[in-house]
């Protein structure tokens, strides 16, 4: 392996934000502890394709959370800044409404066909707040039955002021419901998901409560034969919409939501991450009936008329159309998942394997295993990748990248696997071991 790149600016920059940010970052999937204090660089000073530069002018080929999700083509995509450029020239925003917000709304019922309406957003979490306020604007009801994870608003957070930590088995742990009204006990009401039963359960034991079932159409597991078949008939019985949560799995195997490719029909859908390829942009599309219900209630908010969000979806999605960027992302996305399993296998190391192939994710069965992340992600920025144990593909991913990536993976391997049997993880480390769940950050 090579030596440790110097992160002394991007370090440095980290103490300052500790003190300065409560919790550092914005966003709790790109602080540094969850993937290793003290090796991590945390900043970034440039990012072009696949290669992110950090401050201290180190550079990487980024195989790690392709900016959670977002830059699904691609950093600093080239037709996508043309356009946000153009925009910019003409000016982002005055007293009247962008013409692009309608071009973009009949872009997105084009591609979905079901829906009949839309409203916008900039952010997912918000965009999911909209989503549940329409649905119990249009129901009359409070309660919301979910599986899968859906942001921070209250509506989702409450779910864990009826237990402990409820939102455990929905990708994130350990979230205390600090700053949530009380009031909302027992209106988050979680499910897992392939487990219909349970749901069934939360309809018969709230009868005529349940404004809407929210759902991720996929993320680690597939649906077994007619799930979403039984979730549709249960929540139309029920007189509940349901919502498709497509924040995480939209564009990543066509262009559109994935529910189209599972034979899905909801009631409303909601897109965010990847349609704007890093420009904030949220899309909330659903049937003229529930939509109309959001002038029944007050949802508005001057950022969401700018015309940056628009024009930038509009470019994204276009491109992504004609280039057929979701079968090159789930190419990638397979050619990854075989490197681990081969690679892992090679080196005697028991490796769990999940998700889509566009949003792969491993974990090591090791006794240690937050340990055994830290010391991949160490010995991965030594051979200059940013990678951790998720892997989202963008369409700027070629085989070349890839291929270097597996070599460089099969090094790692090797070493974490001399480490698990000679016991030494935490000894070879730099920094510290990943952090898992939430917790908060000293």
């Amino acid at each position: 392996m090579q030596k440790h790149p110097t992160l002394e600016k991007s370090l440095a920059l980290q103490r300052r934000a500790k003190n300065l940010i409560p919790g550092m970052t914005q966003l709790l999937s790109k602080r540094p502890d969850r993937f290793s204090d003290g090796v991590w660089p945390g900043y970034f000073s440039k990012a072009k394709g696949v290669l992110v530069w950090d401050l201290d002018g180190n550079k990487y080929t980024d195989m790690s959370i392709g900016g959670i999700g977002a830059n699904v083509l691609g950093y600093a995509d080239p037709d996508v800044d043309r356009a946000v450029r153009e925009a910019i020239r003409k000016g982002t925003s005055c007293s009247l409404n962008c013409p692009e917000e309608v071009s973009l709304g009949e872009l997105l019922i084009e591609l979905h066909p079901w829906a009949e309406m839309v409203r916008f957003a900039r952010t997912g979490g918000e965009a999911m707040a909209v989503a549940v306020r329409i649905a119990r604007a249009h129901s009359g009801r409070d309660k919301i039955a979910f599986c899968g994870y859906h942001g921070w608003h209250d509506w989702y957070l409450a779910a864990n002021i009826e237990t402990n930590d409820a939102l455990k088995g929905h990708l994130q742990s350990g979230l205390e419901p600090a700053g949530v009204p009380k009031a909302l006990r027992g209106t988050a009401l979680p499910f897992n998901y392939n487990d219909l039963t349970a749901l069934e359960k939360i309809f018969s034991l709230n009868k005529g409560q349940i404004a809407a079932v929210v759902m991720e159409p996929i993320r680690n597991f597939e649906p077994q034969p007619d799930f979403f078949s039984g979730v549709e008939t249960l929540a139309k019985e029920n007189g509940a919409v349901l919502i498709i949560d497509e924040i995480s799995a939209g564009l990543r195997m066509n262009t559109g939501g994935a529910h189209l490719l599972l034979g899905i029909h909801p009631d409303m859908a909601v897109f965010s991450k990847a349609i704007g390829n890093g420009y904030p942009m949220a899309a909330i599309i659903g049937k003229a009936d529930v939509m109309q219900a959001a002038q029944k209630t007050f949802i508005s908010s001057t950022y969401w008329t700018e015309r940056i969000g628009p024009t930038a979806a509009l470019a994204t999605i276009n491109k992504h159309r004609k280039l057929k960027a979701g079968k090159h992302l789930v190419a990638i996305g397979e050619k990854v998942q075989r490197g681990w399993k081969k690679s892992a296998q090679r080196h005697r190391l028991n490796l769990v394997i999940t998700g889509i192939p566009p949003l792969s994710h491993f974990s090591f069965n090791v006794e240690n295993d937050l340990a055994a992340r830290a010391l991949f992600v160490q010995l991965m920025i030594e051979q200059g990748f940013l990678a951790t144990n998720s892997f989202y593909s963008m369409y700027a991913h070629k085989e070349i990248h890839v291929k270097a990536y597996l070599a460089a993976v099969d090094r790692a391997f090797a070493e974490i696997s001399d480490a698990v049997y000679g016991n030494s993880l935490e000894s070879r480390l730099i920094g510290k071991p990943a952090m898992a769940g939430f917790k908060r950050l000293a």
